[in-house]
């Protein structure tokens, strides 16, 4: 699996952080979770702190795994 990639955030001038994923907004984050994603994005990588905290850590095999046969009679 490679390393999530096209993660970028910006904080606005009230504390409100904003990430987004390809130009596109993926969460919006207020108060005492916006100050524990920038604490956690200064100490670790940052592209894995937003994937995570956005929830797309999970892309990869889901849709081919949807399809495959033995999963069909659900």
């Amino acid at each position: 699996m490679s390393a999530p990639s096209g993660f970028d955030y910006r904080e606005r001038g009230d504390g409100t952080v904003v990430i987004t994923h390809r130009g596109r907004a993926a969460a919006t984050l207020r108060g005492g979770r916006a100050a524990r994603f920038l604490a956690e994005a200064d100490v670790g990588d940052p592209q894995l702190v937003m994937a995570r905290w956005t929830g797309a850590y999970k892309f990869g095999n889901e849709r081919a795994a949807r399809n495959h046969p033995r999963n069909q009679g659900r």
